[in-house]
């Protein structure tokens, strides 16, 4: 799978083989207004190469500096399609980021209490 290149965002993607993982490693800032065009059809990748290996995904947001509601629409987009497919995916974060923590921590919501959501600040 390749990275995800735009002129303000890169998503480098990493493949750990012990435990099976897909990171997703976020740098620069995603404000695109309609990011789900680019985002969709490489979280549907991601999410086809994990289920294939039964890998997690795993997303580090740590290096982002900014992401408008789209994105966050497109994110919550992915949880629901991960849970769908029985996919595990990290959530991973710098928490002492205040736009990093309430963004994220608002996610909890989507957290059922099963092994399929993790919401990891760092």
């Amino acid at each position: 799978m390749n990275d995800l290149k735009t002129p303000d965002l890169l998503i480098e993607v990493r493949e750990e083989p012990s435990p099976p993982t897909l990171v997703l490693s976020w740098r620069g800032r995603s404000a695109d207004r309609y990011p789900a065009q680019v985002l969709g059809p490489f979280f549907a990748e991601a999410l086809e190469r994990a289920a294939g290996t039964a890998a997690t995904v795993e997303m580090r947001f740590h290096a982002l500096e900014h992401f408008n509601s789209s994105t966050i629409t497109a994110v919550i987009e992915l949880i629901q399609d991960a849970r769908s497919r029985g996919v595990r995916l990290v959530i991973a974060y710098d928490g002492s980021v205040k736009w990093q923590r309430l963004s994220f921590d608002a996610l909890r919501v989507f957290n059922r209490g099963d092994a399929l959501l993790e919401l990891r600040p760092s």
